[in-house]
């Protein structure tokens, strides 16, 4: 098999060295446009129809009418990982405006433009999921609820690439974003959480979190193994005097993390609770989701 990709492009599959936008393509020029992460595994595409909803429930926000089905972009998402001959790794789903005239007004783009990668990833290495990871505070803060829903998952992430510079240029991986009343939203590409005297707490979504998908899996993992969890606004303080602390997203699944501004977490080594969590995760991810075909 060639080690070119194939990228599912606006109805057809092409190399990836073809796979290309117009330079008027509003997602490029405004950023205006909605994304998907999506992983799978074991032959099968985790949470499929869930991250497909949110997709529409994003296009529904920024008024951009998809002339696809729901069920039709989950075969397409299919389509494209069988014909990169994958049984594991992850997805990024872009629909965007599409092409059209120079100035704001989407109205000005007729079709909207999707393009669909399947690749594989490892966002942490290993040792991070047996030892944890070390955060910093970002300066950069979320958008608050009245620039930006912080559910739409658009192309506008310039506030999460300059907090992840941060945390580049401070030697760390991950970082804590905090809304502009200074509680903690989410991190720089992941969701939180901490435990606290063997209860999950993960900041509301009122606060400036994602709804995200692997959010719910540990809501669902929580109920089923008898663990307290709740959404509660959460300070620094909260964060640094955690029994346990870890992450979750698409792409980072769960990790741990055991220090946040040169403060230990617990006793600086990942907790009894996440490695439950992280385990039952694995599971799930293994055995559950759309079989690709």
């Amino acid at each position: 098999m060639s080690d070119s990709k194939k990228i599912w492009l606006d109805g057809e599959l092409v190399d990836e060295a073809a796979a290309k936008i117009s330079v008027f393509d509003h997602g490029l020029l405004y950023g205006d446009g909605i994304f998907e992460g999506i992983r799978f595994y074991n032959g099968r595409v985790f949470r499929l129809e869930e991250h497909i909803d949110r997709l529409f429930l994003s296009a529904k926000a920024i008024l951009l009418k998809m002339p696809w089905t729901q069920s039709e972009v989950c075969d397409i998402v299919c389509e494209t990982i069988r014909a990169n001959g994958l049984t594991d790794g992850y997805v990024r789903l872009v629909v965007t405006r599409g092409s059209g005239g120079l100035g704001l007004n989407p109205y000005l783009c007729p079709t909207p433009s999707m393009f669909c990668i399947a690749a594989s990833i490892q966002l942490y290495p290993e040792e991070h999921y047996e030892k944890g990871l070390e955060l910093i505070t970002c300066a950069t803060r979320r958008p608050s609820h009245a620039t930006l829903s912080p559910q739409v998952k658009s192309l506008n992430y310039l506030n999460n690439v300059m907090a992840k510079v941060e945390c580049i240029k401070a030697g760390v991986m991950e970082g804590l974003m905090l809304n502009e009343e200074g509680t903690v939203a989410e991190c720089t590409g992941d969701t939180i959480f901490i435990v606290k005297n063997g209860v999950v707490i993960t900041p509301k979504i009122s606060d400036g979190a994602l709804d995200g998908i692997t959010r719910a899996v540990i809501f669902d993992l929580c109920e089923r193994q008898d663990i307290d969890i709740i959404e509660d606004t959460l300070t620094r303080y909260d964060v640094y005097t955690s029994d346990e602390c870890f992450l979750t997203g698409t792409a980072a699944e769960v990790i741990p993390v055991v220090k946040v501004d040169d403060r230990e977490i617990g006793d600086g080594t990942p907790g009894d609770i996440f490695k439950e969590l992280l385990k039952g995760f694995r599971e799930e991810a293994a055995n559950t989701g759309v079989e690709i075909g």
